[in-house]
């Protein structure tokens, strides 16, 4: 008899009927309101009971107001490569300003724009004090 029942597991086990899906009918899905939620912000602008000072937001510096500087639209600049001089190890760079080429060495300034310094794979220029580093156009990595 406990042959038989463990020969009945095993059978079931190895060969098991496919049992049919069941589908639920006339599901009817609401979806719940959505609630807004009441934000609020604490704000703890009393004095420290312990140390009896106010907090760093109470405090006031008194220091210079910064004058905001009008936005500079710095002209379109691309690098396009260099020549180097091997005997006197001169750099000269081709820097497009504006659409106009330019043959630059270092502190030349055209349009405006002035070269600081130059590498193979990037530059330094300045234009009305901002200085922006300018990659090497289609560089190859």
């Amino acid at each position: 008899m406990i042959w038989g029942f463990i020969g009945i597991k095993v059978f079931g086990a190895l060969s098991p009927e496919p049992e049919t899906p069941v589908f639920a009918e006339n599901v009817n899905f609401k979806p719940k309101r959505v609630v807004q939620r009441d934000t609020f912000s604490i704000v703890a602008d009393y004095r420290d009971p312990f140390l009896g000072t106010l907090s760093a937001s109470q405090k006031k510096t008194k220091g210079t107001k910064k004058h905001k500087q009008p936005a500079v639209q710095f002209p379109s600049v691309s690098y396009t490569g260099l020549i180097t001089d091997q005997q006197t190890k001169g750099h000269i760079f081709f820097v497009t300003i504006d659409g106009t080429q330019y043959l630059m060495q270092k502190r030349n300034e055209n349009n405006g724009v002035s070269l600081v310094s130059g590498t193979s794979k990037n530059i330094r220029v300045r234009y009305k004090g901002i200085v922006k580093t300018i990659p090497l156009q289609n560089a190859e990595n």
